[in-house]
């Protein structure tokens, strides 16, 4: 048996396993910075980069921090991959080492505490989300060190530490409003749990919430003033994702994200924090999952969405698992855990060149990757019917594809209707002709349109650019400014 009470310090906890720490998260820093520059950037962190060049307190997709990370790395080091990904690589690096602290919290000594960043640190999920600057990413971050200060709060019990969380809480509502469940979910869980409900009389949550509030105010007025377009973004999600399909779905990519092996030590964890009187200050954490689970499924969620509040189970399962195994048995675990999570790691880390990913069962595991292929030659292409054609300017159909067009370079103006980009319209005068992707047809609002060049990646990744048309159109059916309403266009 693996001692939890050795060297254990003030508190009844023991100490943090700091070289171990530091090393684990450390190797996963220095593997997600050593593949940062492979493949391409993603679709939306080429939108992302083009948001922070138009910063405004919100867009119609998500709130402003995102995009202002995109834009410090896009000004200390414009076009750099290594750059634009080092802050998710970060991020996880962070998610590892909190991961470590929440399993001190419930107990845990080395062992569990290693357990626990093994399990989180090799998931699928981590080093996909580490190779990529995404709203998700650094909402996760928001969301495990949220769940570790509520942890700290709820097992000292000392209220004034709501007031980190209310911090925590309006930075993570600048980065995507989705973290309002999580916070949803633990004042459920408070509520259910005796041990802790009288937090919810103290006026230190309420200072936490006004804290929370008054950050995220800047993005709710945005939103107020344009007319709250992330709702209607949130019922086109609900409309692709909420039918039967879709829900079952949401449950198996619950349950493989990180990995099945590290899927039965979360599910082993939560079932610990609703049966194990000792961890009874924890429980609300654990009704929180369950609350969100519960929502996420029946209105349409994705299953990345709770990412964020796996790893306190990982952590509480993991000290169940120290408890019981010997450690000998303990690294035999983690060394399951490791490979489980690790030999998919391709899926959603540019290990395989570009052509061998297009080919492998790993693209179809994840689509994701294959979006982040190909955009030198869609711009090649782009840019040649541009010049061949003496177009006045470019517009795109969606906001990776204008994203990519001013990343990589195009000798004319670029523009598009998709979310963000329709603000940043109409094209000034009525000049011509221009060049038009990511239309299979020539849409009511163009005149004189005919195809001049189809998309070919060149290396037979089939992401949503590939086989597209590029057409080169005469001129709008009107002025820019009257056709504008007809080519902007909001989806996810």
């Amino acid at each position: 048996m693996v001692a939890t009470d050795v060297g254990r310090r003030r508190g009844g906890l023991p100490p943090v396993a700091w070289p171990w720490v530091l090393v684990s998260a450390g190797l996963l820093l220095a593997v997600l910075v050593a593949f940062s520059a492979r493949y391409g950037p993603h679709r939306d962190e080429l939108y992302f980069v083009a948001a922070g060049r138009h910063l405004a307190w919100g867009y119609p997709d998500q709130p402003v921090l995102t995009p202002l990370i995109a834009h410090l790395t896009d000004v200390v080091a414009p076009g750099s991959l290594v750059a634009l990904h080092l802050p998710s690589a970060i991020a996880m690096a962070l998610v590892v080492v909190l991961s470590a602290l929440m399993a001190r919290e419930l107990g845990g000594g080395t062992g569990a505490q290693v357990l626990t960043m093994v399990a989180t640190g090799t998931g699928v999920v981590t080093v996909f989300a580490g190779h990529i600057l995404s709203t998700a990413t650094i909402d996760t971050l928001f969301w495990v060190a949220i769940s570790y200060a509520t942890l700290w709060t709820l097992r000292r019990d000392r209220p004034r530490g709501w007031l980190v969380v209310g911090v925590l809480a309006g930075l993570a509502l600048e980065d995507k409003n989705l973290v309002a469940f999580l916070l949803l979910g633990i004042v459920v869980g408070v509520a259910l749990t005796p041990a802790v409900r009288h937090h919810l009389r103290s006026p230190w949550v309420w200072g936490g919430v006004a804290i929370a509030l008054l950050l995220w105010l800047p993005n709710l007025l945005w939103q107020a003033q344009h007319g709250w377009p992330q709702l209607a973004l949130a019922a086109d999600i609900h409309d692709e994702y909420g039918v039967l399909g879709e829900r079952l779905n949401f449950v198996a990519l619950l349950i493989v994200q990180f990995s099945p092996a590290t899927a039965a030590v979360w599910v082993y964890g939560l079932v610990r924090l609703f049966r194990v009187p000792a961890l009874v200050r924890a429980r609300p954490l654990a009704w929180a999952f369950v609350v969100m689970f519960v929502v996420f499924f029946l209105t349409g969620g994705k299953a990345y969405y709770l990412v964020g509040a796996v790893p306190v189970l990982v952590a509480a399962g993991a000290c169940g698992l120290a408890e019981r195994f010997s450690a000998r048995w303990l690294v035999a675990a983690g060394a399951v855990l490791a490979l489980s999570g690790m030999v998919v790691w391709p899926a959603g880390l540019p290990i395989l060149s570009e052509r061998a990913f297009g080919q492998s069962f790993f693209a179809d595991i994840n689509e994701d990757q294959g979006e982040m292929i190909g955009w030198p030659a869609f711009v090649a292409t782009v840019r040649s019917a541009a010049a061949s054609s003496g177009a006045t300017l470019a517009v795109a159909e969606n906001y990776g594809e204008a994203g990519a067009l001013e990343w990589y370079g195009l000798d004319v103006p670029v523009y598009s209707g998709h979310n963000g980009f329709a603000a940043w319209g109409p094209p000034p005068g009525t000049d011509g002709p221009f060049v038009l992707v990511g239309y299979d047809d020539a849409p009511a609002w163009a005149v004189g349109c005919r195809v001049v060049a189809h998309i070919d990646n060149g290396v037979d990744v089939d992401n949503e650019e590939q086989g597209g048309v590029v057409q080169v159109c005469d001129a709008p059916a009107g002025t820019w400014k009257s056709v504008w309403p007809e080519v902007s266009h909001l989806s996810a």
